[in-house]
């Protein structure tokens, strides 16, 4: 995850005292809004937990009133305080740390605990109602949506819910994964957009779990609904041919069959984003990007309109940042919130040769569901290469007990496939070897990044060369 701290605003306080707020932005949403104090505290609660030599410095008190300067100073100060305990894997995913950004965004958006109906929607596009506290935490919605599938316990970590923007009927741009520090009803309420819908789609990206996850009937029909939507998308690439015999299993209902022939295709299994831009192989390129496979695949318009494709590897990039960058109004931050655009960016070092490490940028409004994807590829990764179990890697909280529902919630069959495109570009492979292009400047004025080492990072042997 991604956080900032932009702005700062003067607001009253209780007698009509003024103090400084500071506005903690994530993935560039406004996430909520804390003291300086608050954030003394729940620095205060994390060295009392876990010691004063894991903990990052926090700023110092000041006597006196701030100056301008100064609040700027402690906003900057702040903000890398947030993003260093954010990435400790510790800290970061300790209880105290998410707890205090889970009721500060409750109290920022003003959003009291209540019970209230939550939609989430299936890849098809099935709908699935829940009741849930407005207070409730990802793990915990994400439960009660099981328990309405009636997914078993042990199948519930391989999904995950996603934010999604719905801008056409069926076609979704997906924004991020939610996370263990949010409450998803507040979340997507206080977007007041409702072109923002809550997807559940696999969390996993080795189409070799499949078969654990189509073991039982209601993670066969999620895995099967979500296979169709993405052939319907276009994001799995398939043949005349290879779609009447998927049309032919999906007729007789043949589920299992229908996802193994899937399984062979062109990025099944791969997450598609909007088309953006690059400045690979050269600036200002346009872009489609897929995540999946342990690699993200290059489709690139060339300025002669040229395609090409290309893909990079998880396991040859040393390490990537997003940035973010927060538009400025009349010279000044924090005035008119909203209104301008966040730019994101995700660049990553690849090692392209033996000697060769270059920069790879990315300018998307999904930067950081891209930087997601990475980690959760890393992630997988690390664990197969440990000789770890993906069960244990998905595992619930052991106290957690799902709600059950009375009522179960069937998984529609989805409609049939629709004709492929016969019109669709042909796409020419890129080679492997491309012109050196450097990396522009992202570390700008107005911006901030978020760093991340790659643990799966791998070199490359004469032989791959």
């Amino acid at each position: 995850m991604h956080f900032s701290i932009p702005e700062t605003e003067t607001r009253g306080g209780e007698g009509g005292a003024a103090y400084v707020a500071y506005n903690i932005h994530v993935n560039g949403v406004l996430h909520c809004r804390v003291r300086y104090s608050q954030l003394l505290g729940l620095h205060e609660q994390l060295r009392k937990e876990y010691g004063a030599n894991v903990v990052p410095a926090f700023p110092p008190k000041k006597i006196f009133t701030l100056t301008p300067a100064e609040v700027e100073q402690r906003r900057e100060q702040l903000e890398k305080y947030m993003q260093a305990v954010r990435q400790d894997p510790v800290l970061g995913g300790s209880e105290t740390f998410n707890s205090f950004l889970r009721k500060a965004q409750q109290e920022t958006q003003q959003i009291p605990t209540e019970e209230v109906p939550l939609v989430v929607l299936l890849c098809n596009g099935q709908k699935v109602t829940v009741t849930v506290l407005s207070s409730d935490q990802t793990e915990d919605v994400l439960d009660a949506v099981a328990s309405k599938l009636d997914l078993p316990e042990d199948l519930v970590g391989y999904f995950s819910l996603f934010l999604a923007r719905e801008a056409q009927p069926g076609a979704f741009s997906f924004v991020r994964k939610l996370q263990e520090f949010e409450l998803p009803y507040v979340s997507v309420t206080s977007l007041r957009n409702p072109e923002y819908k809550i997807v559940l789609r696999k969390s996993y990206w080795d189409s070799s779990y499949d078969d654990d996850v189509m073991e039982q009937r209601v993670g066969l029909n999620l895995l099967y609904a979500q296979t169709v939507s993405d052939i319907e998308r276009g994001w799995i690439l398939l043949t005349k041919d290879q779609h009447r015999q998927l049309k032919a299993l999906q007729e007789k209902v043949s589920k299992k069959e229908f996802i193994r022939l899937a399984q062979t295709l062109k990025y099944y299994g791969y997450l598609k984003f909007e088309p953006c831009i690059t400045d690979f192989p050269e600036k200002g390129c346009h872009v489609v990007v897929s995540a999946g496979n342990s690699e993200l695949n290059f489709q690139v318009r060339l300025p002669n309109e040229q395609i090409k494709e290309g893909s990079f590897k998880v396991t040859r990039m040393r390490c990537w940042r997003v940035t973010s960058s927060v538009p400025m109004s009349n010279g000044t931050s924090g005035s008119s919130p909203g209104k301008g655009e966040v730019k994101l960016e995700l660049a990553f070092e690849y090692l392209m040769s033996k000697e060769r490490l270059q920069w790879v940028t990315i300018s998307s409004p999904q930067a950081i569901m891209l930087s997601i994807c990475l980690q959760s590829m890393v992630d997988e990764l690390m664990v197969k290469k440990s000789g770890g179990s993906i069960r244990k890697m998905f595992r619930r909280r052991a106290s957690g007990a799902l709600r059950r529902s009375d009522s179960q919630h069937a998984v529609k069959s989805p409609p049939l496939l629709d004709s492929p495109d016969g019109s669709r570009e042909p796409v020419l492979k890129l080679s492997s070897k491309l012109s050196s292009v450097s990396l522009r400047g992202i570390g700008h004025e107005g911006g901030t990044n978020d760093f991340h080492g790659n643990y799966a990072f791998e070199g490359i042997g004469d032989e791959d060369l």
